[in-house]
């Protein structure tokens, strides 16, 4: 399995991830979390203390300039197009409740897909995650894929895009679609969150059009509380993990 996970800001795409790799690893699967979103909540989701004190590897300069030969900094400099990223996954990674955690950040200037020595080296990063290895990897990325390539596009298991009962959150589903079919994508699947009532799981199914819809998401007042603790999202949340366990198991239908 390699799942991306993508959607609008805020609609629970890193709950989602944390429980996804939590149910994996329960089953012994080696499992890798990726954590590409602006945000870097994932290590916090996943019950890493001093989440806040983990370097994403975009900031890690000396390391970006050892495997490239330049930074962003270094503005007119020639880089590497294809550094060496083998070796990053053991030595740049956390072990913590079974599982792998490594925090990527993303680029903050020229867009997320540019071509900066820091955008080479995700990219690389990603597709040998994606292409190479024989875990579950499953990355928590932004409202968009501009950090895999073409090839690892293809080479993902599911694309699953994160809703909630919105507007807004729609359109940037099939906003994901759409790019994701430009580059060949088309396992495209729909997770619906932070539904209250059935008024919502009906909007979500009705919006979602041809949009496979692996299962939904209830609201929860314990993720705000165990966010304010910073505990896990799926500490003593039978709930959640309940309802991800269904939606792995649609998806296992649809991927055989």
């Amino acid at each position: 399995m390699k799942i991306a996970v993508s959607g609008k800001g805020g609609v629970g795409k890193t709950t989602l991830t944390a429980a996804l790799s939590k149910l994996f690893a329960d089953k012994g699967r080696k499992v890798i979390a990726i954590d590409a979103d602006p945000d870097t909540n994932l290590a916090s989701a996943l019950g890493i203390k001093d989440a806040d004190k983990i370097t994403p590897l975009v900031e890690l300069k000396e390391l970006i300039k050892e495997r490239t030969g330049s930074t962003s900094d270094e503005y007119g400099k020639f880089f590497k197009l294809n550094p060496t990223v083998d070796d990053l996954p053991e030595k740049y990674s956390i072990y913590c409740n079974g599982l792998r955690l490594m925090t990527l950040g993303t680029i903050k200037r020229g867009g997320s897909g540019c071509a900066c020595p820091e955008g080479v080296m995700l990219k690389a990063l990603l597709n040998h995650l994606i292409l190479q290895r024989d875990e579950v990897v499953i990355i928590d990325m932004e409202a968009g894929i501009e950090h895999l390539g073409r090839a690892s596009v293809r080479a993902v298991t599911a694309l699953i895009v994160v809703v909630e009962p919105g507007k807004r959150s729609i359109q940037t589903a099939f906003q994901v679609k759409k790019l994701a079919g430009d580059l060949g994508i088309k396992t495209i699947y729909a997770v619906g969150n932070k539904v209250m009532n059935n008024t919502h799981r009906v909007f979500i199914k009705n919006a979602l059009g041809d949009i496979p819809l692996l299962g939904m998401i209830s609201y929860s007042d314990r993720l705000i509380e165990l966010d304010l603790k910073g505990e896990a999202a799926f500490s003593d949340n039978n709930k959640l993990l309940s309802e991800v366990s269904e939606i792995i198991a649609k998806l296992e239908e649809y991927v055989k």
